[in-house]
């Protein structure tokens, strides 16, 4: 204990109950949020479209670089099922993830950056095709638990070629 500026002994500030159940939720909360993320971009590794579409709201929006905003969870999935499919292996790599929930409790937003690596053959010394650009989430709390609601997702740079022209303007 440091005293006071009278000099008297301060003794230190316990939360209330109220106070810490709020901040242990907050926690809750984030961490099922970066949780539900990697769940889902693994999936899409794994080329595991039932776990990461599970990973959207019914209602879901994406909006992406050179793609026509979709719609959609169905919608959403059959997309980036389409273009995703012909590659051979990948990565999606969520960096810097940020997420912040409202005072609701029930909507949440995230910031991160995307990094994509993908290849369609395997061993072979060709380079691989990438690219790069700002993440922008917002989540939603439903009776499942928290749900990816929409995703933003810009392209600020690439290397090597898309030979399959998967991310291609529609």
């Amino acid at each position: 204990m440091s005293p006071d500026p009278a000099g008297r002994p301060t003794v230190p500030t316990v939360p209330d109950a109220h106070d810490l159940a709020r901040r242990v939720r907050a926690l809750e909360d984030r961490d099922a949020l970066r949780a539900l993320m990697m769940r889902g971009w693994w999936a899409l590794d794994r080329k595991d479209w039932t776990t990461w579409s599970a990973c959207w709201t019914e209602d879901a929006v994406l909006e992406f670089g050179p793609w026509e905003r979709i719609r959609g969870r169905d919608a959403v999935r059959a997309k980036v099922e389409e273009a995703e499919s012909p590659y051979a292996t990948m990565q999606h790599h969520i960096l810097n993830l940020h997420v912040d929930v409202d005072a609701s409790g029930d909507r949440a937003t995230g910031t991160g950056y995307m990094w994509f690596v993908a290849v369609t053959a395997p061993g072979r010394t060709t380079t691989p095709y990438a690219m790069g650009g700002p993440y922008d989430w917002e989540f939603r709390r439903e009776d499942t638990g928290w749900l990816l609601s929409r995703q933003r997702l810009g392209v600020w740079w690439t290397t090597g070629e898309d030979t399959v022209g998967a991310f291609e303007g529609d």
